[in-house]
């Protein structure tokens, strides 16, 4: 299957990643983020986290940190609504990512799949269509206890190298997270071994995205 690049080393590329809560655009894209910056891409990344309070505000911001080490520009917003409550703050949140829209133009965006079972995860992506419509968008994926894996139709194959620094970085920046049952690194690498099966990646690891609309050039 023919790999089609976004960019190639020494190019920009600019990437707007929306994630509900601190934690979520690190286990759905964390890996591609890792492996655009190690392959020589200039990414100029703008990072959402929507719910992210005390010590998950604190986790996001150093994770951030970490997984864009090496990136061209960073910026980085934690915003404060109530986590599980997303539907009900549609309009503040939709107000929210309007005025970061007027600030940026990415040329990809990373979010949630308007299909995910977590409420706030859906309402994330929804507000997402709403509000880039000329934009290319792919959706992560969230493994989670309610068992809503789908389809994807993207993949960006992963190094184990990657791999393991992701894993390592998840870790080491949310302990708050570490006694969750699903929240463990044969989750993590399962669910990639899983997706590199589907593309055929080079060293049987993956993410995967949902792409509803894409232009080729």
């Amino acid at each position: 299957m023919i790999a089609l690049q976004l960019a190639r080393p020494d190019e920009r590329l600019s990437v707007l990643c929306l994630g509900a809560h601190s934690d979520d655009i690190e286990i759905g894209a964390g890996g591609t983020l890792l492996g655009w910056i190690g392959s020589g891409i200039r990414l100029e990344v703008c990072w959402c986290v929507l719910s992210a309070t005390g010590p998950r505000a604190a986790e996001a911001k150093a994770s951030a940190a970490a997984f864009l080490s090496g990136a061209a520009t960073t910026r980085v917003e934690i915003a404060q609504f109530d986590d599980g409550l997303f539907p009900y703050q549609g309009d503040d949140i939709k107000a929210w990512l309007e005025d970061l829209r007027a600030d940026v133009d990415p040329d990809v965006v990373l979010t949630h799949r308007r299909n995910d079972a977590h409420q706030d995860h859906r309402e994330v992506s929804k507000i997402t269509w709403n509000l880039f419509r000329d934009h290319l968008i792919l959706k992560y994926e969230v493994p989670k206890w309610d068992g809503d894996l789908g389809r994807p139709n993207v993949y960006m194959p992963l190094t184990d190298a990657v791999l393991e620094r992701k894993i390592d970085f998840l870790y080491a920046h949310f302990g708050t997270q570490r006694s969750k049952q699903w929240f463990d690194a044969e989750t993590f690498r399962g669910l990639a071994r899983l997706r590199g099966m589907e593309c055929r990646a080079p060293e049987r690891y993956a993410e995967a995205f949902v792409a509803r609309k894409a232009r080729l050039g």
